[in-house]
């Protein structure tokens, strides 16, 4: 998959993410996907596109005004490395993240979001 494909995928991912349509996100993982969070130096990881698809559906009913937006995206080795913020009312959920997307076969094996500080 060339680079631009790879980046538009992750920004598909993304858009469905702030649009919080839940089908149109499970539509864009793989069956093993997993999501990564790491904040405040603690990581937490989640697998399985069914279980995934239900902790988004239970994050969006608590968080329904949460967005990301991307500042920066590049390509490193294969993965897509996106740089900017979120925003929600919810304070710990506002500000700067990096997220990271793997991709296998069109869809993502993989999202990674890191916090860029302590909240």
């Amino acid at each position: 998959m060339d680079s631009s494909k790879l980046m538009l995928t992750a920004l598909r991912f993304n858009g469905r993410i702030n649009q919080q349509d839940l089908e149109g996100l499970a539509e864009l993982m793989t069956d093993d996907h997993t999501l990564i969070v790491i904040a405040n130096n603690k990581g937490e990881t989640t697998k399985g596109k069914n279980v995934v698809k239900e902790g988004w559906r239970e994050f969006f009913k608590k968080y329904p005004d949460y967005r990301n937006i991307f500042t920066c995206v590049t390509i490193q080795d294969n993965v897509v490395v996106m740089v900017g913020y979120s925003t929600c009312s919810f304070k710990p959920l506002d500000g700067p993240n990096m997220w990271t997307a793997k991709i296998r076969g069109g869809r993502i094996s993989e999202w990674r979001v890191c916090w860029l500080d302590e909240r």
